[in-house]
């Protein structure tokens, strides 16, 4: 599987109302955590490309709050960008993170409480719309290809605002609209019943962040093209990295002739190489937590240390 980026401009706009529950979701994942890893190339490079957005800017968080953390696969990354920060993940699956603590970042249930570390790092089962955390207690939200898993986006930046400090750092990733289009391609061809997961724009992710008090938001996308040997593998990468967790997918699974007919449709894709390509379109979002705003007549209080950092930005 070869990476190769270009740019992508997407025109479709969210849903009104989406066909995902969290609850769905977490069970999806909890089925898949085992071969979550297998699908790590395109985590990782997303999370590299968001990593990069931050050489521009001066953070020195002491606590950063991973979002949808996951396995933790990208604990260390971050601990390697801020090494005096504390680390704090949260996600809605309960199975990947298992697979977290009994990894190196955890320590295994048999290993006896004597033998555990004792500064181990902090892995919460939570919602992101309802964080277990208090109100202005993060300096730094990552969130690497999590918020496109999520029913409801509108109403996680407002969240995210309440647990972040005034000037403090929200960093994501989420997957577009444009995102495998070949397999939507091939499934239209294939399985006329089946229902695609929906994707939220780049443009509707920036109105979110500005409604939910956002300053300064900056977004942008891009697509990453990722190739594979055979239609098979294509398919058990898209399994491994989620699926289709909708509530209102086809009830039963494709016959055989359907997935014949599938595999099929997406040989017939195959490059010059002799590849078969797939499009992940990537959503990349920053913003600060602004100051409240007054209303007429009032006055609002600016840390010293809050327009410090301010002026380093610009």
């Amino acid at each position: 599987m070869t990476p190769e980026s270009g740019s992508a401009a997407s025109q479709a706009a969210a849903p009104a109302r989406s066909p995902l529950r969290s609850a769905t979701v977490a069970r999806q994942f909890d089925r898949r955590a085992a071969r979550f890893g297998e699908a790590s190339t395109l985590v990782r490079e997303a999370g590299q490309r968001l990593f990069d957005r931050l050489d521009y800017i001066r953070l020195d968080p002491k606590l950063v709050l991973d979002l949808g953390c996951g396995d933790g696969a990208q604990r260390e990354a971050l601990m390697q960008r801020f090494p005096r920060s504390r680390w704090i993940g949260v996600d809605r699956s309960p199975g990947m993170l298992a697979r977290f603590r009994a990894g190196p970042g955890g320590a295994p249930r048999w290993l006896p409480a004597a033998w555990r570390p004792r500064s181990r790092p902090w892995a919460v089962c939570a919602d992101a719309e309802q964080l277990p955390l208090a109100d202005g207690s993060v300096d730094c939200v990552y969130s690497n290809l999590m918020l496109n898993w999520h029913p409801a986006p509108h109403r996680v930046f407002p969240e995210l605002a309440r647990v972040l400090r005034v000037g403090g750092l929200l960093l994501f990733t989420s997957l577009g609209p444009d995102t495998i289009r070949e397999l939507r391609a091939a499934c239209l061809e294939a399985l006329p019943q089946a229902r695609p997961m929906p994707f939220v724009d780049m443009h509707d992710l920036g109105d979110m962040l500005v409604a939910a008090g956002f300053g300064e938001p900056v977004v942008d996308a891009e697509t990453l093209n990722l190739t594979y040997g055979s239609a098979r593998q294509l398919l058990g990468e898209v399994r491994a990295l989620g699926g289709n967790p909708r509530d209102d997918r086809h009830p039963s699974l494709p016959s055989g002739r359907q997935a014949r007919a599938l595999l099929a449709a997406l040989e017939r894709s195959r490059d010059r190489d002799g590849r078969i390509g797939l499009s992940f379109e990537i959503n990349y979002g920053l913003g600060w937590k602004a100051p409240p705003r007054a209303a007429a007549g009032e006055s609002v209080s600016i840390s010293l240390d809050s327009l410090r950092q301010q002026l380093r930005r610009r």
